[in-house]
């Protein structure tokens, strides 16, 4: 019996491997009306997020680094961050009493306003499918669960119908997806040219920026962003800059109502 056990472990992912890979546009389609769904789910979740901004010389030297820490929540499909710690220092009572009143405006706004985009969704997705050729499906094994991946190159003939996709046209990268749970687990995508805003007077976005985040399974079938990498070179006017952008969620937790209530949304 310990050697069928034994067998049946080793041969149950070799099937899986010699499974056909599912057509693309058909497995995206699934992905994102099981996003939609997740919706619902996603937004009775609060969570801590550690943003961590280095700015960096063109040698790629650290030469000066905050960090923010903020709890998030969701109101009416906008998500909503209130500020804990300045530098890993929490807020003096004037400093909290303020940020108090800043985010009761924001929630009250934000419920008096038509319902925003879902959050939940990884927006860069559905830009990056309008305009890209996608290519290499494969099955890939990723923190220890079964991933199709598939990488993504912009095309230059896509129409773009707004300025991300036009940036996404520039771009190339790879996109894991969960097989089972049909969530986005990991993305990758990196900037292939120079891309100018306004002709390249107002901005530009150099060559060589990137974007790395993670998905992970917090329950209920439900994936949130846990972790994210992000390298920005650009210039803005006249003035240049480089940063490195960390961010980091945890602390997962059902919505607690009376966390709202004490932020003081308007009554009903």
């Amino acid at each position: 019996p310990v050697r069928i056990a034994t067998l049946f472990l080793i041969a149950a992912p070799l099937a899986r491997a010699q499974d056909p890979i599912p057509d693309p546009i058909a497995f995206f389609n699934e992905v994102k009306a099981h996003q939609r769904e997740m919706d619902a789910i996603r937004e009775n979740y609060t969570f801590h997020r550690i943003r961590q901004t280095d700015e960096v010389d063109k040698k790629g030297s650290v030469t000066k680094t905050t960090t923010a820490e903020r709890e998030i929540f969701f109101v009416n499909g906008y998500q909503v961050g209130r500020l804990i710690k300045r530098n890993g220092v929490e807020l003096s009572p004037p400093e909290e009493k303020k940020e108090q009143a800043r985010v009761k405006k924001v929630v009250e706004m934000r419920m008096k306003s038509a319902p925003g985009h879902r959050v939940g969704r990884i927006g860069p997705i559905s830009e990056i499918l309008a305009v890209s050729k996608i290519s290499n499906p494969r099955r890939v094994s990723l923190n220890g669960r079964d991933t199709i991946a598939f990488d993504f190159t912009g095309d230059p003939q896509a129409h773009a119908n707004n300025m991300e996709q036009n940036a996404t046209k520039k771009m190339g990268g790879t996109i894991w997806f969960d097989e089972s749970d049909r969530q986005v687990a990991r993305m990758e995508e990196h900037l292939d040219d120079n891309f100018r805003i306004g002709g390249g007077l107002l901005a530009s976005v150099k060559k060589g920026t990137n974007l790395t985040l993670e998905q992970s399974p917090v329950g209920q079938g439900l994936w949130m962003q846990t972790a994210s990498e992000e390298y920005i070179a650009a210039r803005l006017v006249v003035k240049g800059f480089r940063l490195k952008v960390h961010i980091k969620d945890f602390d997962f937790r059902r919505f607690n109502v009376e966390t709202l209530q004490q932020i003081g949304p308007p009554s009903k």
